[in-house]
């Protein structure tokens, strides 16, 4: 419709370009009631070849038109590359904008650059052709390769040496004096569970810890040296505030004439327990201070709580056991054997190995520090005995394995034990060994399990 309007439209512009722009007048005749006259029609006649040539620059026209739009087209379309290309040329420019405004560099030190740079071009083709580069890169990998293993070596021997010297300096003169009872370091053998009981707070409590009160010399001692302890976790397995302590063995299996002792006024307070590593010795309750870092100390006859920080150390499940299934918030764990006091975790600087630090349990500081190749994720809980930390790892529903331990008093470790000990359930949420009588007490989903440790 639209060329047809143009068409029509130049037509008439043409028949009109065809006159002079003067009108002509005609005489005519009257006859009757009509008027007649003789034209001379030549004078308009139609202009073929002016049509055809004005109708091919209208063609042209619309071509070029055409064309034009599709070039406008696909530069609008490469419009935001060429904008992120000057972009990032005006970006790349702004620092050698910056040196040039300084007058840092002139075109003379870019020729100087250009110079050297070709120089150094030559230097390596030449070095290239009296070394052949697979020759250069072999030997290259050969000497990295030799410096790893040199440096895990040196690593290696330095830790052996920092824990052999550890030993030396740590062996207490009392131990000394017991040595016929941990004459034969490593144990032999874990009896059967010689106590098997439920939480006195039901099965629903999975994760805790219990024990016998561990420092040694106190048995004798009125109200202080046997008594038995539970300490269940709430809030997810996770906090608690309360431990509850029976006087005697008996009170114990009969769940009678027990003492709930508070810790901290509520689970959610700041001197609160956090995961299942506590530990009764002597007159204090040791334990992970309440989402924190911290170790505390809670005093049994003052009430009153100390706290100390361990650098560097994993905490709020950074480093948990795990091996088959992980017990959560377990990153610090307490332990006493016949040598004193322990604590058992693991540090980003020991790349998330087992790391264990002996304590003075009365003025509440570390004394001295072992370093493992263990990792912590890698076994379901740790104990010590005699000086030597021992590692259990899950088989089933039914068995951990003992299959770790390494000596304090030597600084070497032994990977080859394989003691089983039989449980209730899977979860091992705490795992600790009694020096006064001997045993290992477990906190097996809520169930409280012992057994005699054989050497």
């Amino acid at each position: 419709m639209g060329t047809l309007t143009l068409t029509t439209l130049l037509l008439l512009l043409l028949l009109t370009s065809t006159s002079n722009g003067d009108a002509q007048r005609i005489p005519g005749l009257k006859k009757d009631d009509s008027c007649s006259c003789q034209v001379n029609s030549s004078v308009w006649a139609f202009p073929a070849i002016k049509f055809e040539g004005v109708l091919q620059l209208m063609q042209d026209c619309g071509d070029s038109l055409q064309n034009l739009q599709e070039q406008v087209k696909l530069s609008n379309e490469r419009l935001p590359q060429i904008l992120a290309t000057i972009e990032n040329v005006t970006a790349r420019l702004e620092p050698y904008q910056y040196l040039n405004d300084q007058g840092l560099y002139t075109a003379l030190h870019l020729r100087q650059l250009a110079k050297e740079l070709r120089e150094l071009e030559e230097d390596i083709s030449s070095i290239h052709q009296d070394k052949p580069s697979d020759q250069t890169q072999k030997l290259t990998q050969e000497m990295h390769l030799s410096n790893t293993f040199n440096m895990k070596t040196v690593k290696e021997k330095l830790r052996s040496l920092k824990n052999g010297v550890e030993s030396c300096r740590t062996i207490p003169e009392e131990f000394i004096n017991k040595q016929g009872v941990c004459s034969q370091r490593i144990m032999s053998n874990i009896s059967t569970p010689v106590v098997t009981k439920t939480s006195p707070y039901g099965k629903s409590y999975t994760s805790g810890s219990w024990g016998r009160q561990a420092k040694q010399g106190m048995e004798n001692q009125e109200g202080s040296g046997e008594f038995y302890w539970v300490q269940p976790l709430v809030s997810g397995n996770r906090l608690g505030n309360i431990v509850r302590r029976y006087r005697s063995y008996d009170d114990f299996i009969a769940s009678k004439n027990h003492e709930d002792v508070s810790v901290a006024p509520s689970y959610s307070h700041a001197n609160a327990i956090q995961g299942s590593g506590t530990m009764v010795y002597g007159e204090a309750v040791f334990y992970n201070c309440y989402y924190s870092p911290e170790l505390c100390r809670y005093d049994l006859q003052t009430k009153v709580t100390s706290r100390l920080k361990i650098p560097d150390v994993g905490t709020n499940n950074q480093f948990p056991y795990c091996y088959y299934n992980c017990k959560d918030w377990t990153d610090i764990d307490f332990a006493a054997d016949e040598t004193g006091l322990w604590v058992i975790y693991s540090t980003l600087g020991n790349h998330g190995n087992l790391v264990l630090s002996r304590l003075d349990s009365e003025a509440f500081n570390v004394t001295h520090t072992w370093t493992t190749r263990l990792f912590k994720k890698s076994v379901t809980n740790a104990f010590m005995v005699c000086g030597v930390l021992y590692a259990t790892r899950y088989i089933d529903q039914f068995h951990e394995e003992v299959f770790y331990a390494f000596d304090t008093a030597t600084g070497k470790d032994d990977n080859t034990l394989a003691l089983p000990m039989e449980k209730i359930e899977n979860g091992v949420a705490s795992l600790s060994y009694n020096p006064i009588d001997r045993q290992l007490y477990m906190y097996n989903d809520g169930y409280l399990l012992s057994y005699q440790a054989i050497f």
